[in-house]
């Protein structure tokens, strides 16, 4: 199956961040074939794609042949709509609360039909850090044993792949729907607040890239609709507009 099938049947692709190792690029490529994916993108992997990977695939060189390399996350996840991030909760103190990597398909089929989703996992030794994990809503965790609660990361991928497999259906859909915003468009609309922000006074303090942060995972739980961030985008223009028209005003001496 292409991937242009593959995207029009709504299945996810999955973006590795900072991969260190090779074989587990080719390991979970396998994992994908298993489950039906076939759209892998790497996002500034520190390995190639070499004979150990192809190795380790196994008979899925087909998805290393058709692999995309980003250099950046937001280059990377710039067409999607939904982010799924993934993480261990080890030892972490979570603004989220993650779901089970099994409650994640009922939650993606509320999503209208097409829209494009990346299941994101982090570098094998860390996972995603709390930036990368602020552009995902769900964050998916795979319940494990407290005596080894990590995962390896073609494991993670085959778990949360394998979820949305024994789920899925094969029958494609024409029903019409609000199209949801891709990664893209959120960002647009991320970086247009600053500037906005910063003219009324709202970064007094260190605290407003936390504050960013916590508007960027906000969005992301939104799932806004493309329409929704262009009502949003265009306050902004507006807001944005007035601003400077006060501003030239004030330098200018004009009444107001």
């Amino acid at each position: 199956m292409t991937a242009v099938a593959s995207r029009r049947r709504g299945r996810p692709a999955v973006v590795l961040v900072g991969t260190q190792e090779e074989g587990n690029i080719g390991a979970a490529a396998r994992a994908m074939a298993n489950m039906g994916l076939d759209e892998l993108i790497l996002v500034a992997p520190r390995q190639g794609i070499g004979k150990q990977a192809r190795a380790f695939a196994v008979s899925a060189g087909h998805i290393l042949d058709r692999a995309v390399t980003q250099p950046d996350l937001t280059s990377a996840l710039a067409p999607f709509a939904r982010v799924v991030g993934t993480t261990s909760r080890r030892g972490r103190s979570l603004e989220t609360v993650p779901v089970a990597a099994r409650e994640l398909p009922a939650i993606l089929a509320l999503d209208p039909p097409g829209t494009r989703t990346a299941l994101l996992f982090g570098p094998e030794a860390s996972g995603l850090n709390a930036d990368q994990l602020a552009l995902c809503a769900p964050w998916v965790y795979v319940p494990c044993a407290l005596a080894m609660p990590t995962l390896n990361l073609a494991q993670a991928v085959l778990v949360v792949a394998y979820e949305l497999f024994v789920s899925r259906t094969e029958t494609d859909t024409d029903v019409a729907a609000d199209p949801l915003a891709t990664r893209d468009s959120l960002d647009g609309l991320l970086d247009q607040l600053p500037p906005i922000l910063k003219e009324v006074g709202f970064d007094r303090d260190g605290s407003f890239r936390t504050v960013m942060r916590d508007l960027r995972r906000l969005s992301s739980r939104a799932m806004l609709t493309e329409r929704e961030v262009a009502i949003f985008r265009g306050i902004c223009r507006r807001s944005q507009g007035l601003l400077d028209r006060l501003r030239n005003q004030e330098s200018t001496g004009e009444p107001s």
